[in-house]
């Protein structure tokens, strides 16, 4: 069974997260190489496309449906 955190902990790491969370994309793009951005890139832009035709169907799909 999980434990709860106390609330000042819990308060004190949300801060941390506010504090620090920004930080990882900007250190992991300056430690890598210009192909591993570009990967990195690639995949993200893939991504979204994918998500867009997602939600690009569904609404084709509930618009057929409606005029049945």
């Amino acid at each position: 069974m999980a434990q709860k955190i106390p609330p000042e902990a819990l308060a004190y790491l949300r801060g941390l997260g506010k504090k620090f969370g920004s930080l990882g994309g900007k250190t992991a793009a300056r430690n890598m190489t210009p192909e591993e951005r570009l990967a990195r890139a690639k995949k993200a832009s893939a991504a979204a496309a994918r998500k867009r035709r997602v939600e690009r169907l569904e609404r084709e799909r509930a618009k057929k449906s409606g005029k049945r």
